[in-house]
């Protein structure tokens, strides 16, 4: 599973790294609503909370769908801007304007990408015309509670309105706390665009994608961005640009817009704990199934307290040898234990630190 962007044909001067006011502002809010994935911003999460408006709390939760589960393209309204070159801007302001100039029918079938169900490689939904898709809408947004349903009516019934109602609510965030918050972490993400935009210039796209993240590759005839990610989704820049968005509070989202018809951009966090290169989805995988075999688990006690060889862990188990070697080898395999040489005895060990991130790592990886 991953998410690839076609790239044949892009010119470097088509690739641009940006930071995005508005990406940020959808970041703040979601991490907002949804702290339990960003334990490194709690202590900012709840500082703001506590000093809300009620009111402006109020009017926050009526769209928190929008980035509350996924991480709407109403953040990114410079992509679908025709041409497809377009840039962020530089204010939120600026951004704000952008959001106006999408079209009706672009900013209903983006704030209504809300639900698990995906629409989101569906061409030319007629949203804003086609009744059954419209009921499709609703259906989706009753299993989301009343108060969803609501907005989507209102959304499908009078789009202007909900979009005049959503700039002032984003105006109102930015005064009530995002002002301060973008003052402090624009900087630290001008300076990353910075240097990102000059390792792309001295050494090419595959080392700029790698600086951004270990999820992030290029094929070797450098026309495939392959984002290792546990969904699926393709697109291709074609005549248009590729846009990488820096975001300070986003760790630990990877994100890849891919919307058809839309400018192709990859959202990355500048920053992550932890001193190590978070795992593959194949390894990721291959680590919980190899754990998950009963037989492996209670090798797992064993080699949790000590290193032992094939014929102890044999002797141990009631098993031949050649049957805890096979298991021993799925194990080693998904890098969960490590073999030395004793003389002429071959040891083997569970890493406790790999095992011990697994929860980390399972939860970055389906948040990613």
């Amino acid at each position: 599973m991953s998410v690839s962007i076609d790239i044949s044909g892009l010119s470097q001067d088509r690739i641009h790294v940006v930071p995005s006011p508005l990406a940020e502002l959808g970041m703040a809010l979601h991490a907002l609503s949804e702290p339990g994935h960003h334990p490194g911003l709690q202590g900012w999460a709840t500082a703001v909370s506590t000093r809300l408006d009620p009111c402006l709390a109020d009017r926050m939760c009526e769209a928190d769908f929008l980035w509350r589960s996924t991480f709407s393209d109403v953040f990114a309204p410079f992509a679908g801007i025709p041409g497809q070159t377009t840039l962020p801007g530089a204010t939120l302001a600026e951004e704000l304007d952008l959001l106006d100039k999408l079209t009706d029918e672009q900013f209903v079938d983006a704030a209504l990408e809300f639900t698990c169900q995906s629409t989101y490689a569906e061409p030319n939904r007629q949203l804003l015309s086609d009744p059954a898709v419209q009921q499709r809408a609703l259906d989706l947004a009753a299993a989301r509670g009343p108060h969803q349903v609501l907005f989507t009516k209102r959304l499908l019934d009078d789009p202007p309105v909900v979009r005049a109602w959503l700039r002032n609510l984003l105006q109102d965030c930015d005064e009530a706390f995002f002002a301060d918050t973008w003052a402090r972490l624009s900087h630290q993400l001008a300076a990353d665009a910075r240097h990102k935009t000059e390792l792309l210039r001295r050494k090419g796209l595959a080392e700029t994608l790698k600086a951004i993240s270990g999820a992030v590759s290029l094929d070797e005839s450098g026309s495939l961005i392959t984002v290792d990610k546990i969904t699926s989704g393709r697109t291709t820049t074609g005549a248009g640009g590729l846009v990488l968005v820096p975001t300070s509070l986003g760790w630990p989202h990877l994100m890849v817009l891919h919307r058809k018809g839309w400018q192709a951009s990859i959202t990355y966090p500048i920053s992550a704990p932890g001193l190590t290169a978070p795992p593959t989805v194949e390894q990721l995988t291959r680590r919980m199934s190899a754990l998950a075999h009963p037989v492996r688990m209670r090798l797992c006690r064993h080699l949790a307290r000590g290193a032992y060889t094939t014929s102890e862990l044999a002797d141990a188990h009631g098993m031949t040898a050649p049957e805890i070697s096979r298991h021993l080898s799925v194990l080693k395999k998904a890098g969960l234990i490590t073999t030395r040489r004793r003389g002429r005895y071959v040891q083997h060990q569970l890493d406790i630190s790999v095992v011990s991130r697994l929860g980390s790592d399972f939860i970055e990886g389906v948040l990613r």
